[in-house]
């Protein structure tokens, strides 16, 4: 099938096409007064009508509408007939062109104002932001019926309305679609048309849609992208326009006439539903609708007054089901208003004014009075099943019970906010509507359900009931089947003991003085307890609950639960809870399926102990009163100890966790853990911790960090039992010595080691030990000889290290220039803050070799002596040099014959003596000199360069350029805080290295 969007024709062409085919007699485009007199039943003022509704919403956008519209402009209307489409003659009730509508309908869907496929505002308030008005909160169910009477698709009938001339149809389509497409005279541009309209009759194109099928998918549609469709073509504007897409007719808060109502009615006069909610005058129009609108079904009103007639002549609309009237005066205020309907289903008066109403409705099923002001209310509906009493202030107790007992068959009652009523009224309402099974009774200071039976319900709602106490749950008990008890801000309520086998759902909020909770029930799911400081013991016996939250009970002391399905437990802030309450979520407690206990500030815990075999999280964060820890939950995967400042002693046997960290308990000195799955443990900050016994054969990480009294005996009995640790961080453990270090064999698969800030003298254990370690970290291990390093650039120990960190050590410079000049297989090298550090010089002398700096030592390793040409080594490994901090080195000189291609990154940063920095690395990307205030010879052979730092550096603007000329890859340069350096140079630096993005200097030019 192939579907074409509009039909095309040329002017003249078109013309003759509408002299011939004027068929239906209802086209009113480019026509005089006496030509319009002529077309039967042309409709012009009901579409002038709504056009003039959208004319009045969007007053201040006028000039864009006639910019917009102004395509109908020069069809041979005079000026006051364009005044007339703008609204400004708004008595007059006629416009000219009814395609008008659907053109501006289409704009304010452009602009944002869509609606959706059912409830759409036809009077053009296209909005898709929900009613703020009343209606939509008192009618919570919107005639569902509707929907489905709007998404029937019968056979469609085609017939044309002609809304345009067809030179009009021409202009909206061009208007609508792209300005290119088409010429000035209509027909579709193609090269070598000469604009002739006589072209127009070789472009018509036929759609290849029946109607029926078109009716189909625009039934798909809401109005606003109906009103777009409309602009397509006349067989799209005929079927957009059918009754089936409008039976819903929205005129909500719109300044609609009495006029242009009757020409809606007369349009669509099957229209099943109507909303005039906000209109001027919904007295007549209310009228005016149920005698021209005979199918209407539903009829929403309000903001206004209603006379006694109207509610006579509803009679006459039979098929009527649902009424809606909000914020409306009823009558006179001075007469009864009697409201009899043999049809009716749904009634909603809501905050209404009126002295007496009298309904009878024999079919009547839903009915709210709610918010209304009335002192007496006679009410006849035999079948009503709800009813919404709510607010209702002015209603004296006797009234509401003779309202209430008139309907047998009642179901769902709210009384809420009525504060007449006692409990007799309930207890005659329990003899009388022995069906009721929702009440709400909230608000409600009079009543205390003492002898009230209500066997039948299952939703009762108590807020703010002041006569409620521990005596009304004696009657609640005989609501057997009740399933959802609600009980709010009840000052006088202390007990609650209740049996109910039915119930689900129970709330317990803002009771100041309640004390004691029992409850029994095989069918709970939910317990809310909120706010009820004085609450002391709670004893539940559920097969059902799965969640229970009891959080911020600040007095509770006592927990019974028998819950065999409940799975997660919250206590957070339950101050007052004792180690007792580990018993409940034993396994020889009632709680067999736990899986999830939080037990967060609960501040009166010291001693906590779980044996479990269900437990999966716990978390005991904020408990600093907590001391000793046993868990024996071999299930157990997460734990929480954050803010356990206090905890002495803890016991982790068995358990299922994969990671462990008690970093944050620095006052710990027993540990046992017996984790098979653990790969993660950190007791970083343990300072205390002498007596420790992990065994996790899967501990992959150990981190004991700062536990200065970790000895020997403990390193050596944990690398036994934990054959897989790959990591260890022993920094800051004093107490480690070569015992514990030879210990290290059991660790085949160790690869990082840290003995930072240690004590040791003798290396030769980690040596012998650790034969595939690949990072070493010796910081601040002071105590380290010259000679310590030997058997690493001398014996070829640890032939896989990788990356080795001598920072704030006590090397000489001999020391130092062997190891870099003998392990070329290291990548990353950290020599910060050696002080005792020169210079870095891997430059020739002649055919000597390297050119070793003369320092003052007593020999020099024969070795060195004996070096040949550099290019006869290896090239160098290494990618990564720190040298930070070294206050005493002064030149650096990397030249190509080092062999450091493989060095990407060299940091001298903080080095106040370093005068003279040559480096020449085909690979390095990043060089760090900032705050070298010493520095003023810089040369560099580095293509790759990206980065060069260098704040605060003593080097001029001509060192620098001539510096950066070779680095024809630089992007980044921070020359800030250099005083020799202005910024009236950086276009000098940029022509010097054009590759340059980004140049930070924080000087400002003179």
């Amino acid at each position: 099938m192939r579907i074409f969007c509009c039909l095309c024709f040329g002017e003249n062409a078109e013309e003759e096409k509408f002299n011939q085919e004027n068929v239906g007699g209802n086209f009113v485009g480019k026509v005089n007064k006496s030509r319009m007199d002529d077309i039967p039943g042309n409709g012009i003022g009901d579409e002038a009508d709504i056009f003039e509704l959208l004319s009045w919403s969007r007053q201040f956008d006028r000039q864009r509408h006639v910019d917009r519209l102004g395509i109908f402009d020069g069809e041979g209307r005079d000026d006051a007939q364009n005044d007339g489409l703008l609204g400004h003659d708004r008595n007059a009730g006629q416009l000219g062109e009814q395609g008008g509508i659907f053109e501006e309908m289409a704009f304010l869907g452009e602009r944002g104002y869509h609606t959706g496929l059912v409830d759409v505002n036809l009077n053009l308030g296209l909005s898709e932001e929900a009613s703020t008005s009343a209606s939509s909160a008192a009618l919570p169910q919107k005639e569902d019926c509707d929907r489905d009477s709007q998404n029937k698709r019968p056979k469609f009938d085609s017939f044309s309305l002609g809304w345009v001339t067809p030179s009009e149809n021409r202009s909206i389509i061009k208007n609508a679609g792209d300005e290119n497409l088409f010429d000035s005279g209509g027909g579709m541009k193609d090269e070598g048309d000469d604009g002739n309209a006589s072209n127009g009759d070789d472009l018509e194109i036929r759609m290849d849609l029946t109607d029926d099928l078109l009716h189909m998918i625009f039934s798909f549609l809401g109005h606003v992208d109906l009103c777009h469709a409309a602009k397509v073509c006349r067989q799209w504007r005929a079927a957009s326009s059918h009754e089936d897409f409008w039976r819903f007719l929205n005129f909500e808060n719109r300044p609609l006439s009495p006029q242009q109502f009757e020409n809606m009615c007369h349009r669509y006069p099957k229209a099943t539903s109507l909303n005039v909610y906000g209109t001027p005058n919904i007295h007549g129009l209310g009228m005016r609708s149920v005698s021209a609108l005979r199918n209407l079904e539903v009829l929403t009103l309000g903001r206004g007054q209603l006379g006694e007639s109207f509610f006579q002549a509803l009679t006459n609309s039979p098929m009527l089901k649902s009424l809606t009237i909000i914020d409306a005066t009823l009558g006179n205020g001075l007469q009864e208003i009697p409201f009899h309907h043999d049809r009716l289903h749904v009634l909603h008066i809501v905050k209404c004014r009126v002295l007496r109403i009298s309904i009878r409705c024999p079919q009547l099923e839903t009915l709210s009075l709610k918010r209304s002001s009335m002192p007496h209310v006679s009410i006849n509906c035999p079948l009503l099943h709800d009813l919404d009493m709510a607010s209702c202030h002015k209603l004296a107790d006797a009234a509401i019970r003779s309202a209430i007992t008139s309907c047998p068959l009642l179901e769902s009652l709210d009384i809420s906010n009525c504060s007449g009523v006692s409990d007799e009224t309930l207890r005659d309402v329990a003899h009388t509507c022995g069906n009721l099974h929702i009440l709400d009774a909230s608000y409600c200071p009079n009543i205390s359900l003492e002898s009230v039976r209500l066997p039948m319900l299952t939703v009762l709602k108590l807020h703010s009931c002041e006569g409620i106490t521990s005596a009304s749950m004696a009657s609640i008990g005989y609501s057997y089947m009740l399933e959802v008890l609600e009980l709010a801000n009840c000052s006088l309520l202390t007990s609650v003991s209740l049996e109910l086998s039915r119930l689900q759902t129970i709330r317990l909020v803002h009771c100041r003085k309640f004390i004691d909770l029992n409850l029994r029930s095989n069918a709970l799911t939910s317990i809310t307890v909120s706010n009820c400081p004085s609450l002391q013991r709670i004893n539940i016996t559920s097969s059902t609950l799965k969640k229970l939250v009891l959080q911020k009970q600040e007095s509770l002391t006592n927990l019974v639960l028998q819950c065999p399905s409940l799975q997660e437990v919250d206590l957070t802030e339950c101050e007052s809870l004792t180690d007792s309450v580990c018993e409940v979520f034993n396994d020889s407690g009632g709680c067999p399926v736990l899986r999830t206990l939080t037990l967060d500030s609960c501040e009166s815990l010291t001693s906590v102990a779980f044996c479990s075999n269900s437990l999966n999280n716990i978390s005991l964060a904020g408990c600093r009163s907590v001391t000793s820890l046993d868990l024996r939950c071999p299930f157990l995967e997460q734990v929480s100890l954050y803010g356990c400042d206090h905890l002495e002693q803890a016991s982790f046997s068995p358990v299922g966790l994969r990671s462990l960290n008690l970093g944050i308990c620095p006052k710990l000195n027993v540990l046992h853990i017996d984790a098979p799955q653990m790969v993660s443990l950190e007791l970083k900050g343990c300072g205390v911790l002498s007596e420790a016994s992990i065994k996790c054969p899967s501990l992959t990480s150990l981190d004991a960090s700062f536990c200065s009294q970790f000895k020997d005996d403990c390193l050596s009995a944990t690398t036994a039992s934990c054959p897989m640790i790959e990591s260890l961080v022993l920094m800051s453990c004093p107490s480690v010595g070569s015992v514990g270090l030879l210990s290290l064999r059991w660790l085949p698969k160790l690869t990082f080691l840290d003995l930072s800030y240690t004590f040791l003298i003798n290396l030769q254990p980690v040596f012998e030990s650790c034969l595939w370690l690949k990072v070493l970290k010796l910081q601040a291990c002071k105590y380290l000889s010259d000679s310590s390093l030997e058997p690493l650039y001398r014996d070829g120990a640890l032939p896989a290290l990788c990356e080795l960190d001598l920072s704030y050590g006590a090397l000489c410079q001999s020391a130092i220039e062997e190891l870099l000049e003998c392990c070329r297989h290291l990548t990353h090298v950290s020599l910060n803050g050696c002080v005792n550090m020169h210079d870095l010089n891997w430059g020739f002398n002649g055919d000597n070799g390297f050119e070793i700096t003369k320092i003052h030592e007593p020999s020099r390793p024969s070795f060195l002596m004996d070096l040949k040409s550099g290019t006869e080594h290896a090239n160098r490994l290494l990618e990564n040099l720190n040298c930070v901090g070294c206050p005493n080195i002064k030149k650096v000189v990397i030249p190509p014959e080092a062999g450091c291609i493989h060095l990407t990154s060299l940091n001298l940063s903080l080095s106040a003596n370093l005068k003279e920095v040559d480096v020449a690395c085909s690979n390095l990307c990043i060089l760090n000199l900032s705050n070298c205030s010493s520095l003023e010879v810089l040369k560099l052979e580095c293509p790759k360069l990206s980065s060069l730092f260098l704040q605060s550096c003593n080097i001029d603007e001509q060192a620098l350029e001539a510096a950066i000329a070779p680095c024809s890859m630089l992007e980044t340069l921070d020359v800030r805080f250099c005083p020799k350096i202005s910024p009236l140079s950086m276009g000098s630096f940029r022509a010097a290295c054009p590759s340059l993005k980004r140049i930070y200097s924080s000087l400002a030019p003179p």
